[in-house]
């Protein structure tokens, strides 16, 4: 295991809404940490196919949206909101999404959880967990082809009543699924932090709608991920600090648990089939600290891969990508996404 500091870290103002890319200032290395600010609680990453652009979202329900950062000159620059959305409802794929809400709230457009499934001729799909005046994922169409690439809004599920979501993934028929962190009547937050069962993971397939995935019961389901040929989910149990891989569409369910030591937060598959689990560590008596760890989730062995200690600036981990030879981690707090030398 490797530790490295986050100290000192200067905090520097968000960017105004519609500001084209620029570097923040006040962004300098500690050690061999480097920052990309500009930010606005940066909770998740997407990286979007070609390895030029990572799509952030932007949490704070006052300087909400989804941000782009630029991989060769770590530049940002904010998408929405926008005084121009693109916006275009796909009617057959989301009959039911009642229409836009970024044009609506603009600045409260929160945006939490991020997946984004790659498609054929550089048109990609973006989910985005949305808190707000509903409770919804959000689908839009990334055109890769473009410079920068453009994203346009194109549809909404609502949430049933009741559920609190935070991670997404897309699934294979154009469905998704997505984690409730607690569901009203079933569990709460308190429920989570005492390793309670709290929430569950629920699919949404066009047709038939939302249903429960039998046996993702958790204390606190964070963090999703897929397995490439769809039949696992990785869940990261916040509340029970452990890696969970579920068995999808078998019966009986398999399930498999291991510690991990930490609240994991949000779990990243990398391009060898390997995950990325990030979050935080806190209690009486010690500092609050983040972590990222690799997981196999074959052999189902994790390893410890970073830990620093929480500062104001930056905030808790949430969330890590690997980019090149770095690792990317975001926050839910702060203005920043810290850039980490990949062991």
């Amino acid at each position: 295991m490797r530790g490295l500091t986050l100290l000192g870290l200067t905090a520097v103002l968000a960017l105004p809404a519609g500001t084209a890319s620029v570097r923040a200032a006040g962004c300098e290395a500690v050690g061999d940490v480097q920052f990309i600010c500009g930010q606005s609680g940066p909770e998740d990453l997407a990286a979007i196919p070609g390895g030029r652009w990572i799509i952030a979202s932007s949490y704070p329900k006052n300087d909400g949206g989804l941000r782009l950062i630029n991989i060769q000159d770590l530049t940002t620059s904010i998408v929405l909101p926008t005084e121009t959305p693109r916006e275009r409802l796909d009617r057959t794929a989301y009959p039911s999404c009642p229409g836009p809400i970024a044009s609506v709230e603009k600045e409260q457009f929160s945006t939490h959880g991020l997946y984004l499934r790659a498609g054929a001729d550089a048109q990609h799909t973006l989910y985005a967990v949305h808190h707000g005046t509903r409770e919804s994922v959000e689908v839009f169409e990334v055109d890769g082809r473009a410079e920068p690439p453009a994203l346009t809004w194109v549809g909404c599920v609502v949430a049933p009543e009741g559920l609190n979501l935070n991670s997404v993934v897309g699934l294979p028929d154009g469905g998704f699924a997505a984690t409730s962190f607690w569901t009203v009547g079933t569990g709460t937050m308190e429920d989570a932090r005492a390793g309670k069962i709290s929430g569950v993971v629920w699919e949404w397939h066009p047709g038939t709608g939302w249903a429960m995935v039998p046996g993702t019961e958790t204390a606190g389901p964070n963090g999703l991920e897929i397995s490439s040929d769809g039949k696992w989910f990785y869940i990261g149990g916040w509340g029970s600090q452990s890696f969970i891989r579920v068995s999808r569409d078998q019966d009986p369910v398999q399930r498999d648990e291991i510690p991990a030591g930490f609240h994991i937060d949000n779990v990243r598959a990398t391009a060898d089939g390997s995950i990325l689990a990030t979050g935080q560590n806190f209690g009486a008596g010690a500092p609050p600290t983040s972590h990222v760890a690799w997981v196999d989730p074959n052999t189902m062995q994790l390893q410890e891969v970073i830990r620093h200690p929480v500062s104001e600036s930056f905030g808790m981990a949430t969330t890590a990508l690997r980019v090149g030879d770095e690792l990317w981690v975001g926050s839910l707090q702060g203005d920043r996404v810290a850039r980490f030398p990949a062991p």
